[in-house]
């Protein structure tokens, strides 16, 4: 299994409701160096209905200004519509929304 195939495989484990970093999903891919690497994977989603690539944040729980299936405000309201709450900012707070791989 190549990188970018692990990367999906763990981003469709993320439940609804909950979103992970991409550092976080590098690192459970076994590539803690290539949160980049889980980015531009993510922006060539094959299947972005499938894969739920908009659960994925940065570290600080920013939303993607360059999310690739329809910017930042799809990404917003994709969220929302699972119960995440994103502030004016394009914020999500990872105290409360971070998935824990550990116990989903």
């Amino acid at each position: 299994m190549n990188f970018y195939e692990k990367v999906y495989q763990i981003v469709q484990m993320i439940p609804a409701g909950r979103v992970a970093s991409y550092g976080q999903i590098a690192l459970m891919a076994g590539n803690p160096k290539a949160s980049r690497a889980v980015g531009y994977a993510l922006h060539v989603n094959p299947l972005p209905g499938v894969i739920p690539c908009h659960r994925v944040v940065n570290r600080e729980g920013r939303l993607a200004p360059g999310f690739a299936f329809g910017g930042q405000d799809e990404q917003k309201k994709l969220l929302e519509a699972e119960g995440v709450d994103v502030d004016d900012n394009g914020y999500v707070n990872m105290q409360l929304y971070a998935w824990n791989n550990a116990n989903p």
